[in-house]
């Protein structure tokens, strides 16, 4: 990754972002690890804790600070919403601050959810942020801590990402997948909302574009001079989807790759058809091509951003 030893503090590394950001650790990064709960190999560090989120930092002086941990139960959010303050919103506030001091920097993963979704067009990373739920709000005051507190001295990024979905953990990918191999034999059809609009992320390419991230930032800051390089930044896979295109696709490549003997019937709902404690973005594309080009990366498909990532994932799960 680069010649000179860097030491980054991961955050949420028992998540599914957070394994893929382990599997794919580069050569020369001296990796220290965390999760809410601890376990082989990683630190224990509770997000909701700021005073713990302050003494991790200032007690190991990481380089860089990855917080990819984050409360993402958006529908819980709504009944919880003190808890995802204090996650979302307080945790990279005190990171923020505590990096500050020691002179690291911070890489907050962020979400598409810090818009509303009227626009109709995808959303420019300098766009004003409009949340419209609990969880969203909470993503947003996230950054907002982030640029309050780094933005001057050019210690923080911050980089959206929509429809975060890996081999590992809970998300829709999996879930369709479970419910084509409950369903598919003649089974009751799967029920899909097609009015929202946005692009899946595979957790395998967005591991990829974090370490691209922190791997060329100082050559990117040399070579910018005077300039200085954005705050905020966006990604995700290349294209456009519903939630009922992703169910489909999640079908069709699970018989292709064997992990399905038939898939289920998916028919196209409404959101209104399917309400849910909190509101949802009716369409969160993010314009990524800024990223694309300041890190170099080629962008994939979402669908064959999936078909490699359901190729890792043989077993089934919740």
């Amino acid at each position: 990754m680069t010649a000179v030893p860097v030491t980054v503090l991961l955050t949420g590394a028992a998540g599914q972002l957070g394994r893929a950001l382990l599997a794919s650790c580069p050569q020369g990064v001296e990796l220290i690890a965390t999760s809410r709960a601890g376990g082989e190999g990683l630190l224990p560090l509770d997000l909701a804790d700021a005073q713990a989120c302050r003494r991790v930092v200032l007690e190991h002086r990481p380089d860089w600070v990855l917080n990819a941990g984050a409360y993402t139960a958006v529908d819980r959010a709504e009944s919880e919403p003190e808890l995802a303050k204090a996650v979302n919103g307080g945790a990279p506030r005190a990171l923020a601050e505590a990096l500050r001091e020691t002179g690291g920097s911070l890489l907050q993963v962020s979400t598409d959810f810090v818009f509303d979704g009227r626009q109709g067009s995808p959303y420019l990373p300098k766009q004003k942020r409009r949340p419209l739920g609990v969880y969203g709000a909470s993503k947003a005051a996230g950054e907002e801590a982030v640029e309050q507190v780094l933005g001057a001295v050019g210690q923080g990024v911050i980089l959206r990402t929509s429809w975060v979905m890996g081999p590992v953990g809970r998300n829709f990918a999996r879930t369709m997948l479970r419910l084509h191999r409950e369903r598919g034999a003649g089974g009751p059809a799967i029920g899909v909302v097609a009015d929202q609009v946005g692009c899946p992320t595979s957790t395998l390419t967005l591991a990829t574009t974090c370490w691209r991230l922190i791997g060329r930032w100082d050559a990117m800051i040399s070579a910018a001079g005077a300039g200085p390089l954005p705050m905020v930044l966006h990604w995700s896979d290349a294209g456009a989807a519903s939630w009922y295109d992703v169910a489909v696709a999640v079908g069709e490549l699970g018989v292709e790759l064997g992990l399905l003997e038939q898939a289920a019937s998916v028919n196209p709902i409404l959101t209104a058809d399917y309400p849910l404690p909190a509101p949802r973005p009716s369409y969160s594309l993010l314009e990524c091509s800024g990223t694309r080009q300041l890190l170099d990366l080629q962008p994939k498909h979402w669908r064959v951003a999936l078909r490699q990532m359901l190729e890792t994932a043989p077993s089934v799960g919740p």
